[in-house]
């Protein structure tokens, strides 16, 4: 990632601990009481380590060589034996149904395929595996989505590829997952732009 990488490690790594008395509570409600073998997509810097409290075992895998080391140091802080890999979302490099539950955090929006991640997702998940999701999507509000679709391409320039207009909800439903437990909310917080609201949260059982 180079120098550009590093920076947008340490930009992430600073607003994201400003950010967690607002993303805190959601990360809790998502990573929490998470069972069994867990696999945890995209982890960024690790924020969600803290947080992990039922889970048998975590595998988190990450990209990017400045927010993996910064996990590696986090990953001390977890609860739960938790082991940070090298790697991206596809293709996942375990065996089909090796996972009770997997994890994408702020992070469907930044993955090139969203689609193609959710699919490897429900491969690697055993039969009755749970997705855990917290992610901001695609407004609702066909006003709000235009908007979205406008800037998307400087919001992605400058955000590393994040998009700003994903429709993630059709996305899972479309890879194989019950999205009756999954809820969309608009976190009207301090902090938290307007093109990247509203979020969704809770759990997608494969079926």
């Amino acid at each position: 990632m180079g120098v550009w990488g590093r920076l947008w490690a340490f930009g992430y790594e600073k607003l994201g601990s400003r950010m967690q008395k607002v993303e805190g509570p959601y990360r809790v409600r998502i990573v929490s009481d998470a069972p069994g073998d867990v696999l945890e997509v995209g982890a960024g810097t690790g924020f969600n380590f803290p947080h992990y409290r039922s889970a048998s075992k975590v595998v988190a895998i990450e990209p990017a060589d400045p927010m993996r080391s910064r996990a590696e140091r986090r990953a001390r802080e977890a609860g739960v034996p938790l082991e940070v890999r090298a790697g991206g979302a596809y293709p996942l490099p375990f065996d089909d149904e090796s996972f009770d539950t997997v994890v994408f955090s702020l992070v469907l929006c930044t993955i090139p395929d969203a689609s193609r991640a959710l699919s490897e997702a429900h491969r690697v998940l055993r039969p009755g595996g749970q997705l855990r999701i917290y992610e901001h999507v695609r407004s609702t509000d066909p006003a709000i989505a235009r908007r979205q679709d406008r800037i998307d391409f400087p919001w992605r320039a400058f955000n590393m590829g994040c998009h700003a207009n994903r429709d993630t909800l059709t996305a899972i439903r479309s890879a194989g997952f019950d999205t009756s437990g999954l809820e969309s909310f608009d976190l009207i917080e301090k902090g938290i732009p307007k093109i990247v609201r509203p979020h969704l949260i809770g759990t997608a059982a494969k079926v």
